[in-house]
């Protein structure tokens, strides 16, 4: 399995390549510290599995997983963040596996290996947050349609705007407005649109790292 590695921290590049060097099957085909970096080094080595930090300076990993989602190689994050917004962003974007840095690297090798089977892998001590979160979640209450009206909210999108973006009436967009406020107790779209973000799903308009660097991807996309 080729691996990349892309984090900030030359230690922890350093650690993981130690780790998994020692692991017969494994090969560390390059390492990233920043998201053109990380473009670079996947567009030439075009790894299976791609380990990456969800912080990278003051951009995110995440940015990274959404813009090369239709790829084939596989995403797993390897962080220090163990919060429920972290979590539900790396599934909804695409993410195959959640991983803590404090994990032994056993817990690191077999996350990998099942990964690399086409399984996900969430890290053992998140799962009473990961299943106390899908089974008391106030989203939940919202119907699909409700949820993509939320993320346009979350984005500052005018009724107007919405309507256009998921090609539905403006008097639509009203009611799903109007049933999210009532669902999630909340009052205005300013309130909305803070609680889109806080879970992950109002900001998904990456940074403009397509068009920044001068790659293209193996599916003509230029970066």
């Amino acid at each position: 399995m080729k691996i990349v590695i892309v984090d900030d921290h030359p230690l922890v590049r350093k650690g993981l390549r130690a780790v998994l060097s020692a692991e017969e099957g494994f090969e560390i085909a390059g390492e990233a510290d920043t998201l053109l970096g990380a473009l670079s080094v996947i567009e030439v080595a075009k790894p299976d599995l791609v380990i990456l930090d969800i912080r990278l300076g003051s951009a995110s990993g995440y940015d990274l997983v959404r813009s090369l989602g239709g790829m084939s190689c596989r995403f797993m994050m390897l962080t220090s963040s163990a919060s429920e917004a972290d979590i539900r962003r790396a599934k909804e974007c695409g993410a195959d596996g959640y991983v803590l840095k404090d994990a032994a690297p056993d817990e690191l090798l077999l996350a990998v290996k099942m990964i690399g089977r086409g399984r996900k892998y969430f890290d053992q001590s998140l799962l009473g947050t990961l299943l106390h979160k899908e089974s008391d979640d106030p989203l939940e209450k919202l119907t699909p349609k409700e949820r993509e009206v939320l993320s346009a909210l979350g984005e500052g999108l005018s009724n107007g705007a919405v309507a256009k973006k998921l090609v539905i009436s403006e008097f639509t967009v009203k009611k799903h407005v109007s049933r999210i406020f009532q669902k999630l107790n909340l009052t205005d779209r300013t309130q909305a649109a803070l609680y889109a973000q806080s879970q992950g799903i109002g900001d998904f308009a990456p940074p403009d790292i397509r068009t920044e660097s001068g790659f293209e991807l193996p599916n003509g996309t230029k970066v």
